[in-house]
């Protein structure tokens, strides 16, 4: 883990010398440098110090490369089809992905079917039939559900034009059967 060059990129664009955040921290020259070039290690208390200064949250310093934010431009997305449905793959982070489903008129998931994990959906467009166990419903344009997906499911299209879904998935298990 590289604090140091994560404290020394925050300090260079908030445009903060060393002897600025010296005298605001309290912390030496020598000490503040010795940690931006990874030198030392600084204490959980002087990092909350330095975090402080710089008007970033602890955790932030803290962590991975991995785990920071992940951007996916329009234009980078990939997409797959399944069952006649055009799915563009918008993001995903553990055991979270996110997709929109154009679904032709007509066209469904398939059978119903269920997996681990919670589903999340907002009808961007069209009209949507959602069926779950005993309990079935149109949706429209603006509404959204959600529900526990190991109950088996099904969504299909019932509007005359085609219908547009964003879907939320969460599984603390790899999900490589759904969509």
């Amino acid at each position: 883990m590289e604090i140091g060059t994560k404290i020394r990129s925050i300090r260079n664009r908030k445009k903060i010398t060393i002897a600025q955040m010296s005298e605001g921290t309290g912390l030496s020259k020598g000490f503040i440098s010795n940690v931006e070039n990874n030198n030392t290690s600084p204490s959980i208390s002087t990092l909350s110090t330095i975090a402080e200064y710089l008007r970033v949250p602890l955790p932030y310093l803290l962590l991975e490369k991995k785990q920071h934010m992940r951007v996916i431009r329009k234009n980078s997305r990939t997409s797959s089809t399944f069952n006649g449905l055009k799915i563009e793959h918008l993001t995903s982070k553990g055991g979270l992905r996110m997709m929109i489903v154009e679904f032709p008129p007509g066209a469904s998931i398939g059978e119903p079917h269920s997996h681990e994990g919670e589903e999340c959906h907002l009808v961007l467009e069209g009209k949507i039939l959602a069926e779950q166990g005993e309990d079935s419903i149109i949706v429209e344009e603006g509404d959204s559900f959600s529900w526990n997906a190991s109950v088996p499911h099904f969504v299909k299209n019932v509007g005359e034009g085609k219908a547009i879904v964003l879907i939320s998935i969460y599984s603390d298990t790899e999900l490589t059967d759904v969509l």
